[in-house]
């Protein structure tokens, strides 16, 4: 091969190849200003364009004359080593300026890294594997959040002990009218339909046996006891739960919280005990809003459905429920308002720095918060039911 030096028209950047194809020489300044000239004549002396090829054996390529490097000229030269080994030469020696050998190195280890071996094994053992997977991964949130909410339980016993130095008023306030006043349209609405659909299905098959009045008591027991509170915190875990996830987790992508912590302040005190606090406050309302549009609800179904007036149902109302039978459904609130909340604000905290963790732990809470709250709801109908309540 005979030798190729592109330092003879006196440009700052030069290479040279010499006769046998041994040894690659490069020199002078590599940077994006001398790329476009460069990239031309590497193609046409290692035979991209044109004829001449490097011959396959030891070779050598020596950078220790370059005087200056950009990231332009290091992937030009990395190009140029990929080149030729993929010719069939085997590179002994790159000699490079030690200054550059980080820039070099940062850009040739996307190349060089292995790609990763699924540790997942294939067939039965692999659905095992993600079965014990997910068992772990559940057991060890379970212990996380159990310690979040000791956590948790320390502070808003102090905030409550010494309400002017922990518990933020201001804050409080603010979540009571975003969680509570705020979300009436929304309960209202919805809590008024399900007492429609439930006087509808209970008087359709109470009309077989004649019995069309006892609707009221079924509607009256199952909206005051129940439903009016189940179906309040759903809708709550949906739309206040999923917004503190997203709220903490943009303020962690946004790095809000580290200079919180960097300023010293308590981020449970600062934001979470206003929204486990103004939450536990505001879903008995919301609560007891529920039941009576539910209430409203059937009574408008059964005066269009089956001719019961207003004073007529009022009474049969009355001797259905009591106090007691709201009662039991009011206490529930503040149990399912502190789950939420809880687990709203510790999958926040969760989010890592990326916008698709918000998202994807804003759902996570969605579905947390609905599963733990028909958990409790059948604990308290199993305690209830034991104490004869």
């Amino acid at each position: 091969m005979t030798s190729v030096d592109s330092a003879a028209d006196g440009l700052d950047a030069w290479f040279k190849l010499d006769r046998d194809g041994r040894k690659l020489a490069v020199g002078g300044a590599w940077t994006i200003a001398e790329s476009a000239r460069l990239d031309r004549e590497l193609n046409a002396a290692l035979g991209a364009t044109g004829s001449a090829k490097p011959l396959a054996g030891v070779l050598e390529i020596d950078a220790s004359a370059i005087s200056r490097l950009d990231s332009a000229g290091a992937w030009l030269l990395l190009r140029t080593r990929r080149a030729l080994e993929a010719a069939g030469a085997q590179i002994s020696t790159f000699r490079l300026p030690e200054l550059y050998q980080p820039l070099l190195e940062s850009l040739d280890q996307p190349h060089r890294a292995e790609p990763r071996k699924s540790r997942i094994p294939a067939g039965f053992r692999g659905r095992l594997y993600k079965i014990g997977r997910a068992t772990v991964l559940a057991c060890t949130q379970a212990i996380e959040m159990l310690a979040y909410l000791g956590r948790v339980s320390v502070e808003t016993g102090e905030a409550i002990l010494r309400p002017k130095g922990n518990l933020r008023i201001h804050a409080l306030f603010h979540q009571i009218e975003e969680t509570g006043i705020n979300a009436l349209p929304i309960v209202g609405l919805l809590a008024f339909l399900i007492g429609v659909v439930l006087a509808y299905q209970g008087a359709d098959q109470l009309k077989r046996f004649g019995a069309e009045v006892f609707t009221i008591n079924l509607l009256g027991v199952g909206v005051l006891r129940e439903i009016g509170g189940l179906i309040t915190a759903i809708i709550v875990a949906g739309r206040s739960g999923s917004a503190f996830t997203a709220q903490i987790g943009t303020m962690r992508v946004n790095e809000e919280i580290d200079a919180m912590q960097t300023m010293g302040l308590n981020t449970v005190d600062t934001l979470v005990l206003p929204r486990i606090i103004g939450l536990v406050i505001a879903l008995p309302f919301l609560t007891f809003y529920s039941d009576i549009m539910s209430l409203l609800g059937g009574a408008f179904m059964c005066y269009f459905q089956l001719g019961i007036t207003i004073p007529v149902f009022l009474r049969q109302l009355h001797e259905a429920v009591t106090v007691n039978t709201m009662l039991v459904g009011l206490i529930k609130a503040p149990v399912f308002a502190f789950v939420i909340a809880l687990v709203g604000c510790y999958e926040g905290f969760q989010v890592e720095r990326n916008a698709a963790s918000v998202g994807l732990l804003t759902t996570r809470s969605v579905v947390e918060g609905i599963f733990l709250v028909i958990v409790m709801d059948a604990a308290f109908s199993v305690i209830f039911s034991v104490l004869g309540i």
